[in-house]
């Protein structure tokens, strides 16, 4: 009688795995909550857009503009350490601020300032955690994980306007900094207590310049990542109408009251948090091609029909769908990049997908924002959405083309 054992599954949520989901989403919230915060006392103290702008930009440019160094040091050096330092480099420059305004030193550009350094600290963290994670997580795993972090990000997302809102009405400003202190400094902590094993490391040692260079032609010349990238781009430019423009559609067609500005927001990410369980509980994507292309199609769907939506309660439906699938793009995207790219050259990669995603909303605010002004905001979601669903058909049938020519490339004749 032949004895056959099948291989051990190893679990799914095992004590590393834990302790980096509880670090990484302490550091979200109390980054969330300040952000928020932030936006709000300057709104409060100045009632002015141009304030608004800079505090936007001194959120996003310098994320942007340090993300292709991150990139190669991610892959250099120890993601641990990296992404111990940035969140502890955060939680200083948060420090200090706490410390200035405690002693009534309060000033709008002291704010802008030390946005521009947590900036940096974010730039330099996100390439390292989104290439760290195979490093923690079994490759049968990856979708199940990317789901439950998903989920608890939009779980927090819920909750960081309300705590940020509370926090700042009966604490003041300076009680959010020091949240942010207390939950930067946990999660460093947290972290440490996580073993990682030592990843692969290209043995050639060039200049960071030359490094840049390697991981964007690595990138640009495999096929597979280059067609995801490029679909990448152009699926963030297209959603920012339904991203920055859906507040005021809500205030100009169906009321300006706050709850009905709250409602949309609370419903996207509750569909959100909706979708991260279901991708927790699939555990993993057949085709994630076919999953990437499907979603941007039903994105697009959804958009357009927030854009024809005669009902509050109809459009809110539709919001809670198009929110349902932002969990499942995100993850076979994210998955699918962690599985096809080198390991020594990952930290790049997602430093690339970075820039990328960084340079296409503020392109899009930038387009659509003076258009908003000019032709009726569902006619932009209409046509975004329309072009939103092309690009994903267009994604869907070009890379499973070439991933049957690079199958047949790998796949030996049979004799």
């Amino acid at each position: 009688m032949q004895n056959t054992t099948s291989p051990k599954v190893p679990p799914l949520l095992t004590k590393r795995v834990v302790l980096f989901l509880l670090s990484q989403n302490l550091s979200l919230f109390g980054s969330s909550v300040v952000g928020f915060a932030i936006i709000w006392y300057i709104t409060l103290k100045t009632s002015s857009g141009m304030y608004l702008m800079l505090a936007t930009l001194a959120q996003m440019v310098p994320h942007l503009v340090i993300s292709l160094y991150s990139g190669v040091w991610a892959d250099r050096h120890s993601r641990k350490i990296l992404i111990m330092i940035s969140d502890s480099f955060i939680a200083i420059a948060t420090l200090a601020l706490a410390v200035m305004f405690s002693l009534g030193w309060e000033s709008i550009w002291a704010i802008l300032a030390v946005s521009v350094i947590r900036s940096i600290g974010g730039g330099i963290q996100s390439p390292a955690v989104n290439a760290i994670i195979p490093q923690l997580v079994p490759e049968e795993h990856l979708v199940r994980i990317q789901g439950i972090n998903q989920s608890i990000n939009s779980a927090l997302m819920l909750i960081s306007p309300a705590v940020g809102g509370m926090m700042l009405g009966l604490f003041g400003l300076v009680s959010t900094f020091y949240l942010d202190v207390v939950t930067a400094t946990l999660a460093v902590l947290v972290f440490s207590f996580i073993k990682v094993a030592k990843p692969k490391r290209s043995e050639e040692t060039h200049s960071v310049v030359a490094d840049i260079k390697i991981g964007l032609s690595y990138t640009l010349s495999h096929p597979i990542l280059r067609n995801l990238l490029i679909c990448y781009g152009f699926s963030f430019f297209l959603i920012t109408p339904a991203a920055i423009l859906t507040p005021l559609l809500v205030e100009r067609t169906f009321g300006s009251e706050v709850w009905r500005l709250t409602l949309n927001e609370m419903v996207w990410t509750g569909g959100a948090l909706l979708g991260g369980l279901l991708v927790s509980l699939k555990g993993n994507f057949k085709n994630k091609i076919k999953a990437i292309a499907l979603s941007l199609v039903a994105f697009g769907a959804c958009f357009a029909l927030l854009g024809v939506a005669p009902t509050f309660v109809l459009y809110l439906i539709v919001m809670g769908l198009g929110g349902l699938f932002v969990p499942i793009i995100n993850t076979a995207e994210i998955v699918m990049i962690q599985e096809i790219s080198d390991e020594d050259k990952l930290g790049r990669v997602f430093s690339i997908v970075q820039i990328i995603s960084g340079s296409s909303i503020p392109l899009g605010i930038m387009i659509f924002g003076p258009l908003a002004d000019r032709v009726s905001i569902q006619l932009l979601l209409v046509i975004s959405g329309v072009l939103l669903a092309a690009v994903g058909l267009l994604y869907g049938r070009t890379s499973s083309n070439q991933q049957v020519v690079k199958q047949a490339e790998v796949t030996p004749p049979s004799l």
